[in-house]
């Protein structure tokens, strides 16, 4: 119920997006009539049609965005028409005889009485229009239909956004409505008014045409809505802490990386990234039996038998394994991808338990469910656990087969397995360590194989791996690619799945970013089409990450580091020297800064030589 009424209202807020400005005169046109016959169908028919092509786009990839262009195009070509009716009488009287023939007439003249389908026509190709005033909220809604496909509920959210735009829009109709109807009465020039509607559509016609819709007015809507939609989130949302894959505008498709960060996952203390079957909290749907079982310390609940572990493509380190050939045994089962910056930290703990426990009976077992195309490589994910020293079990689950199986939607995501089988405790994200082990040792304990628990484990992480200094943390995980971007703030915005010349942005603010050069954005990642290029973020955190490819070629490509226009010095991350040079070699997180003084907020750049390389998302610690 709460996302649902974040939806609507975040709908709503887009009435004061200044990119809504080209759709108004497509309401006022329908504001003559009587409101059920002409503005109402017209926003049902723009809610219907909203839904529909993003949830199209969210779970479609790349030809459904094709396919929103076409939508569009087709959009302006039919209002186009209709402003020229309102302008034309006579033009008006040619193109209704057919149109009347099939029941969809679009005359507005009053007299006429304008078909109810004729409304709906008009809102459906509105709807087509209506994306770039997408927000925070409608980036949070995209971003879980994309990862977990098409769904119900996914649709009924996007139609109550939809349904929140339409009732601010409906609003104004209906005081657009109670204004004609009064100029009318006074002025008696209706006629005149007619026309000036079909020259404002004509007007509102050209400007989306012509980009304002997605170019100006898009990136000072973003400026104006955005910081509303934001605080609704932040007042009626979930309160715990999480790094989420989702967009800001949600991706992005971002919601935050600090401590404003949401998730919804019990237990959950630290940073982690949602992904696919965001259905729902795990620990609801897993509290099959409300049994307490413990002795000394807190009790466990019993929340559900482990799901079988079917559906794995291969498994490193060990033969395929079953919940049956685990029986008798503690189990810890660690849900993560190697570009995964939350992953990355958490796992030096998982070794130490699996060192530590290992031969009492503890067996760990890492779920390696892929976020990005090239994790789902098994040579990349081999490559990845050897750089990481990981010798226990890895399940490759590029299916999600055992994702949804747990009905799990985070990463990492751990779950604790007592000998007969039965999930008793699970910890979405970093932090926690302390009770995870503690829970471990309560599990040996209650099977009878341990008899004295060691001290907790000692686990100081390293490089990319050293604990995050969230206190310092304000900027959020960010993507590049066109399904989840958030907070770009190129001129010309996005443009999707075709090379484009860009240039950077020079009054960027914290958190905003720019693309400088040539560059193809694709879905999940921004592809350098050109001989070189660049990527600006203004950031505030102790680390800059960046998953980056060398792209199909598989050739190196150098590049360059600066913060505030200087080279890194001391400050430079781990990929890169104190000149700020350094290559892109394989698909993986390059860890690009990191402060060894103050933290502060900064102006990064990194610049590419070479045409190829791709990148994907920014993380920060």
């Amino acid at each position: 119920m709460t996302l649902a009424l974040l939806a609507y209202l975040g709908g709503v807020l887009t009435i004061l997006s200044p990119c809504i400005l080209p759709v108004l005169p497509f309401v006022f046109a329908r504001a003559g009539l009587s409101f059920w016959r002409g503005p109402a169908p017209m926003l049902a028919g723009m809610a219907l049609a909203f839904a529909a092509v993003a949830t199209l786009a969210a779970v479609g990839g790349g030809w459904a965005v094709a396919a929103n262009q076409w939508g569009r195009w087709i959009a302006l070509a039919l209002l186009a028409a209709f402003g020229l009716m309102l302008l034309l009488p006579g033009l008006s009287d040619r193109l209704s005889r057919p149109v009347v023939a099939l029941g969809n007439r679009l005359s507005t003249q009053a007299e006429a009485q304008p078909s109810i389908g004729g409304s709906v026509l008009l809102g459906i190709a509105t709807g087509l229009l209506w994306a770039p005033c997408a927000g925070p909220i409608l980036g949070l809604i995209l971003t879980g239909a994309a990862l977990n496909g098409a769904s119900l509920g996914t649709t009924a959210l996007l139609l109550a956004y939809a349904l929140g735009a339409a009732t601010a829009l409906g609003v104004a109709a209906f005081a657009g409505g109670r204004l004609f109807a009064t100029l009318k009465r006074s002025l008696g020039f209706g006629e005149g008014l007619r026309r000036v509607l079909g020259v404002a559509v004509l007007a509102g016609v050209a400007a989306i045409a012509l980009g304002l819709d997605t170019g100006i007015l898009t990136k000072l809507s973003t400026a104006s809505t955005n910081r509303l939609e934001a605080g609704l989130i932040e007042k009626l949302g979930p309160q715990e802490t999480a790094s989420v894959v989702m967009p800001e505008a949600g991706g992005a498709m971002m919601m935050q990386g600090g401590p404003a960060m949401m998730a919804g996952g019990a237990a959950m203390t630290g940073p982690a990234m949602t992904g696919p079957g965001m259905t729902g909290n795990p620990a609801l749907m897993m509290a099959a039996d409300p049994a307490m079982v413990g002795t000394g310390a807190a009790a466990l609940p019993i929340e559900g038998q482990m799901p079988p572990l079917e559906g794995a493509v291969q498994w490193l380190n060990s033969e395929p394994l079953t919940a049956e050939d685990l029986r008798g045994k503690v189990v810890l089962i660690d849900f993560w991808t190697y570009s995964c910056i939350n992953c990355l930290r958490a796992i030096p703990y998982v070794k130490a338990w699996a060192e530590t426990y290992g031969p009492q009976g503890l067996v760990v077992i890492g779920v390696h469910a892929p976020e990005f195309a090239f994790e789902k490589d098994p040579r990349n994910v081999t490559r990845a656990a050897n750089d990481l020293g990981i010798t226990y079990p890895v399940a490759l689950d590029n299916d999600y087969a055992i994702w949804r199986a747990f009905q799990n939607r985070f990463w990492p995501a751990h779950y604790f397995v007592d000998a007969e089988g039965r999930i008793r405790h699970h910890h979405f994200g970093e932090g926690g360590y302390e009770e995870s082990e503690q829970v471990i040792q309560q599990l040996l304990a209650e099977a009878g194989l341990s008899k004295v628990a060691p001290p907790p484990t000692e686990v100081t992480g390293s490089g990319v791996s050293a604990a995050a200094n969230m206190a310092e943390v304000l900027s959020p995980e960010t993507y590049l690619g066109h399904a989840r971007a958030a907070n770009n703030f190129n001129a010309e915005g996005l443009v999707a799945e075709e090379a484009h010349d860009y240039v950077a942005a020079t009054d960027l603010r914290l958190n905003e970013w720019s693309f400088d050069g040539r560059w193809t954005v694709g879905e999940e990642a921004a592809r350098l089409a050109g001989p070189e290029g660049a990527i600006n973020f203004r950031f505030h955190a102790r680390d800059v990450h960046l998953v980056l490819s060398p792209g199909v070629a598989a050739k190196p490509v150098p590049f360059t580091v600066t913060i505030d226009g200087q080279p890194p010095g001391a400050d430079a991350g781990l990929d890169v020297d104190a000149e700020g040079r350094g290559t892109v070699t394989t698909d993986r997180l390059y860890q690009l800064y990191r402060a060894k003084g103050a933290v502060g907020e900064h102006l990064f750049e990194i610049r590419f030589d070479h045409p190829g390389v791709e990148a994907f998302a920014f993380t920060f610690g």
